[in-house]
């Protein structure tokens, strides 16, 4: 995800955080059995260390780097939340969670710089561990400071990936088959999922449904809070690189919703929400085996042709151009939920979805 990207990231990635080893050699204790299911929501990072740690203006630090909002969506998004516990409460369960980020004070360090270590799988299966370690307090401070931003980007790529892991793994094969027949593109799809339109150059594909119950505070009943998500595919013919541009993608976007994502209401289509709030943004994008590269869009849709009517919600999409069709393939993940509910998990299984795509073999 691109999320103001930097040189800076880039080089902390490569010299800083180093070590991906799947062992432990940490103080916490050894690694786990193999098969060892992760604990932790989606969108958490425990952060495991000392009380005087966390109340100081490293916790600061950490809010300002680890928690930022995936744009531009409405209600905010944040990649991440910070929980935390001290070492001595870091057992059993604790230890299996998903994001797991170690601050360690150690007056035997000797380094001139703190040292940020990148483990995966230590205490369960896609589990990522961050550690880092520092000779005193101002050391500690001083690497959160100048690294937080790559430790952020470890932890987000290992939120897709897990996703994507499962669809790959229990994939839609009849389905992918399908998709590649008719658009030379390979897609993971979840298993359950259905094609409910099907048409020359545009297929919308329904993903199973999923809740999460919603009280209403004080009145103790609950909404059913159904998220509904889905994935659309669709390709028109390239002509040149002006299409990649954003109000050209949005421009044929609409088109293509226009005439093939109507309503339950005669009269009313998907549109794309252009409010200064949720306007769409770009960047770039790379497929999960870095060999599709393209931009992703995301953005907010809604229902549009009866005035002010209508529900809506987000989308997460990837364009590219496909050589062997000469044609722009759009792969547009879109998720349609209640604002009270969480759409951070949802958010990461369609981004999962649209890093899967590969061009076909």
């Amino acid at each position: 995800m691109a999320l103001m990207k930097s040189t800076l990231t880039v080089i902390l990635l490569s010299i800083l955080i180093i070590g991906t080893n799947t062992g432990c050699d940490s103080p916490y204790g050894s690694k786990m059995s193999p098969g060892i299911t992760a604990t932790g929501d989606v969108g958490e990072i425990l952060v495991v260390c000392d009380q005087g740690i966390w109340e100081s203006d490293i916790k600061l630090t950490l809010d300002s780097l680890l928690t930022q909002f995936i744009l531009p969506y409405f209600p905010d998004v944040a990649t991440f939340e910070i929980i935390t516990c001290t070492p001595s409460n870091f057992v059993k369960g604790k230890k299996r969670h998903r994001n797991v980020l170690m601050l360690n004070i150690d007056p035997a360090f000797s380094e001139n710089q703190g040292t940020i270590k990148k483990r995966k799988d230590v205490w369960s299966d896609q589990q990522a561990v961050v550690e880092i370690t520092a000779k005193d307090f101002n050391q500690l401070h001083e690497t959160c400071m100048n690294g937080l931003w790559a430790v952020h980007d470890v932890f987000d790529e290992m939120e897709w990936k897990r996703p994507l892991d499962r669809y790959v793994r229990h994939t839609n094969q009849k389905l992918k088959n399908e998709i590649e027949n008719k658009f030379g593109v390979l897609v993971d799809i979840p298993s359950g999922s259905n094609v409910v339109t099907r048409r020359k150059n545009f297929y919308r594909i329904e993903f199973p449904a999923s809740s999460k119950p919603i009280e209403f505070v004080g009145s103790g009943t609950q909404d059913p809070g159904t998220i509904l998500t889905g994935v659309m595919i669709y390709q028109y013919n390239f002509t040149d690189s002006s299409q990649f541009e954003l109000e050209q993608l949005c421009s044929d976007r609409d088109t293509m919703l226009k005439y093939n994502v109507p309503y339950d209401i005669s009269g009313m289509y998907m549109g794309t929400q252009y409010e200064k709030l949720t306007y769409p943004i770009l960047d770039d994008f790379i497929s999960s085996n870095g060999k599709i590269k393209g931009v992703e869009m995301r953005g907010m849709f809604k229902f549009l042709g009866l005035g002010r009517f209508g529900r809506g919600g987000a989308f997460w999409a990837c364009h590219f151009y496909n050589e062997k069709t000469k044609k722009i393939v759009c792969v547009s993940t879109y998720l349609d939920a209640s604002p009270m509910s969480s759409w951070t998990k949802n958010l990461r299984e369609l981004q999962a979805v649209i890093k899967s795509v590969e061009i076909e073999k």
